[in-house]
């Protein structure tokens, strides 16, 4: 195996960097600053006009669309991505998301937030030629965001089989019925799609009994309940919202690949999607490790240092060791999915799943013990940075789910049955 990624890949790793510390970096603390006060006075899911500045420096620089896969990225990488007219790699894409990973603002920036890049993905593996024209070209331009709705209050839904809300068949139209929450993305005034999943044949087996359909937001029938906190976070201007469906029509043309197939399209946006979330949140602890290295380099008390103090350098080691360790599992699960797609790869993305949040959770934990009580404020980006790694235990799949594939395909070698 080779996790060296390609030259191409290298150069653009190395300007993203760049970018970051010259772009995003100096401008975080006014970004958060300018939100806080959105949040007291104004509309904060409004986005800021810094955001746009950035986007434009960034596409001006052939940062943009860098999740482009490679296998598919053809004309529109050419047309809407970076300089070179290629997709990348998994394992070419890796450092890039990670690196990312260490702000909020960066995916945004470069294009590359989800839940857009999955639902780009889809599109560009799934969606027809129309499909493509009037949803994913905009969204790769950056005119418009998008919204997953999956994930149901009613139901457990880390079993996709088990979502009720419906899709049905009406002749030339589909007709659509339910509530959904979790829909990351719905809160942005530029969100104009949802990719929505629901029951079509409940006599099918359990597999193909669900569509996924194309909905313009501002299809009659279609209402944001409410946007939903994190840990008391909103997330803006992306946002967490509950979205109900009432008697919704749209095209039957508007189903991707076909009635029945939301199943196989949701594994396929998974396998990838996965390993984004982990090298951003391997890029996250990366940062918090820093701030807990610097904090307690710069900070004494009772005449030493912090990290001379109570099994600090101690948990710093082990804090390195884990972030690396994490990284070469992730890269790992990247080349698998290289060399053999999402099939070949099931049980390594479902052990990044679990290891790399757990891996994050734990250091930035440290990293706010360290920062005493500040770690627990909005004066440093570590309380965010510990609900983003706490929430990812459960999007994409539950640690439980994720375990459970890992010693099924474990036990499988030894005759053990499901």
């Amino acid at each position: 195996m080779d996790f060296s990624p390609s030259p191409r890949a290298a150069d653009l790793t190395a300007r993203v960097q760049d970018f970051i510390r010259t772009e995003i970096e100096p401008a975080e603390e006014g970004y958060h600053r300018d939100l806080a006060q959105a949040r007291l006075t104004g509309d904060p899911w409004q986005p800021l006009p810094l955001i746009e500045e950035l986007k434009t420096k960034a596409r001006e620089r052939g940062l943009w669309n860098l999740f482009l896969p490679h296998e598919h990225a053809g004309e529109y990488a050419a047309r809407f991505g970076t300089d070179g007219g290629e997709g990348l790699t998994n394992v070419d894409y890796a450092p890039i998301a990670e690196l990312s990973g260490r702000s909020a603002l960066t995916p945004l920036v470069l294009n590359c937030n989800a839940p857009d890049t999955g639902n780009m993905e889809v599109l560009l593996r799934y969606g027809t030629e129309e499909q493509r024209r009037d949803w994913l070209e905009p969204l790769l331009d950056g005119r418009i965001r998008s919204a997953f709705t999956m994930t149901e209050p009613g139901v457990a839904s880390s079993d996709a089989t088990n979502m009720e809300a419906t899709a049905v068949l009406d002749g030339d139209e589909v007709v659509i019925n339910g509530r959904k929450w979790w829909s990351t993305g719905i809160g942005h005034p530029d969100c104009k799609v949802l990719v929505f999943m629901g029951l079509t044949d409940p006599d099918a087996d359990r597999h193909h009994r669900h569509s996924m359909v194309l909905v313009p937001k501002d299809t009659p029938g279609v209402k944001v309940e409410r946007m939903l906190s994190v840990m008391g976070l909103y997330d803006e201007p992306l946002g967490h919202g509950e979205v109900s469906f009432t008697d919704v029509r749209v095209p039957v043309t508007n189903i991707l690949s076909g009635p029945g197939a939301a199943f196989g399209i949701a594994q396929g946006r998974l396998g990838p999607g996965r390993v984004h979330h982990c090298m951003r949140l391997i890029g996250l602890a990366e940062m918090a490790l820093e701030k807990a290295c610097e904090r307690g380099t710069e900070r004494t008390a009772f005449g030493k240092p912090l990290v001379n103090l109570g099994g600090n350098r101690e948990r710093i080691a082990e804090a390195r060791i884990a972030i690396d360790q994490a990284r070469l599992l992730v890269l790992n699960a990247a080349w698998k999915l290289d060399v053999g797609g999402p099939v070949n790869a099931l049980s390594e993305v479902s052990q990044i799943k679990v290891a790399v949040p757990r891996m994050a959770q734990q250091v930035i934990d440290f990293a706010m013990q360290i920062h005493g009580g500040g770690g627990l404020s909005a004066d440093f980006p570590l309380a965010e940075a510990w609900t983003s790694a706490r929430s990812l235990r459960l999007a994409d799949g539950p640690d439980e789910v994720h375990l459970g594939v890992v010693a099924r395909l474990e036990l499988g070698r030894y005759g053990t049955k499901r």
